[in-house]
């Protein structure tokens, strides 16, 4: 089969790290091939989204990528496209998934370029409230601060276009920097953050539940610096094998529908003491850690699913 990688240049991909990565490697192993793409190499002709594309091969040692041969390629002559850009979802973002628009229908798409407008990651779990800590989207300073009182005086607050921890910062009513805070976040009260009860939870890590089609592949903790409040990898999360819990996996049968109907299949959570905090779908990473715990390589999990996905041919009759 024929796989194109919507991402950010190869450079930037750290190979014992990213999902991204073990996902190419895992289809290469498993014999198909594999094209490479950034957001500008997208362009829509006579009403099919196209995009430039480079021939890409990964492996285990440097040099971990090499691109090969550069063709135009129309993606409904592919069999499957993963789009895994990291956020922000910016306007270029917005533009892609607009124009990957044109292959619903052609290709399976993995995540649905519309699940993935509608999924702000911060906003999305807003659906399923029920299982979220105590949580306020606002970009007036006094509800913010009256929001924090009424969690009982720690709250923590982020913008909603971030990733990876950027601008998480933890807001206490003790703290004479507090307005300062929320007045830089909100852009001095122009846009919109959340702010969530402090869960002291945390300190014993914020789990990353990931999900395939709905079904549970495994979890990982991710456990904060002492210095730190965030335990995201990327800043410096330490990372310890766990067990998915019998009310995480609850939370997840009540939202697998949904998901699913939005055609999002790879997916990650976030929980912190059994709540969920965010709904990860641009480009979910945990899989390396993840196989290391399990002792294989769940990568190979991802991969298959798509090849069933496309020998049925739902995804060519998906609209």
């Amino acid at each position: 089969m024929r796989f194109v990688f919507v991402m950010d240049p190869m450079q930037k991909v750290l190979p014992d790290k990213d999902t991204s990565f073990a996902l190419q490697r895992a289809a290469l192993k498993r014999g198909h091939q594999l094209l490479h793409a950034e957001l500008r190499d997208l362009f829509a002709k006579d009403g099919d989204a196209w995009t430039r594309a480079r021939e890409l091969r990964v492996q285990d040692r440097a040099p971990f990528f090499e691109y090969g041969a550069v063709s135009d390629v129309r993606f409904a002559d592919t069999d499957a496209v993963f789009i895994r850009k990291d956020p922000p979802f910016d306007s270029e973002y917005l533009y892609a998934t607009l124009l990957l628009e044109r292959a619903r229908g052609q290709t399976l798409v993995v995540n649905d370029p519309r699940g993935l407008r509608d999924a702000n990651e911060k906003l999305y779990p807003l659906h399923f409230s029920r299982h979220m800590p105590k949580t306020l989207v606002a970009s007036d300073r006094e509800r913010i601060l009256d929001f924090t009182d009424e969690v009982g005086g720690n709250a923590v607050i982020k913008p909603l276009y971030g990733a990876g921890g950027a601008g998480v910062l933890f807001l206490s009513r003790k703290d004479q920097n507090a307005r300062s805070i929320i007045e830089t976040l909100t852009r001095e009260e122009t846009v919109a953050a959340m702010v969530q009860e402090y869960l002291p939870s945390v300190r014993q890590g914020d789990k990353r539940v990931l999900l395939l089609d709905g079904q549970v592949l495994g979890g990982i903790n991710r456990v904060p610096r002492a210095d730190d409040l965030r335990s995201n990898i990327h800043v410096g999360g330490r990372v310890e094998p766990c067990e998915v819990t019998a009310q995480e996996r609850a939370v997840v049968d009540d939202i697998a529908p949904r998901l699913r109907a939005d055609g999002l299949y790879f997916v990650g959570l976030d929980f912190i003491g059994g709540k969920l905090t965010e709904v990860n779908v641009t480009s979910p990473t945990g899989i390396q850690e993840l196989s290391a715990h399990q002792g294989r390589d769940v990568s190979e999990d991802v991969i298959a699913w798509v090849e069933k996905k496309v020998t049925s041919g739902a995804a060519r009759s998906t609209s």
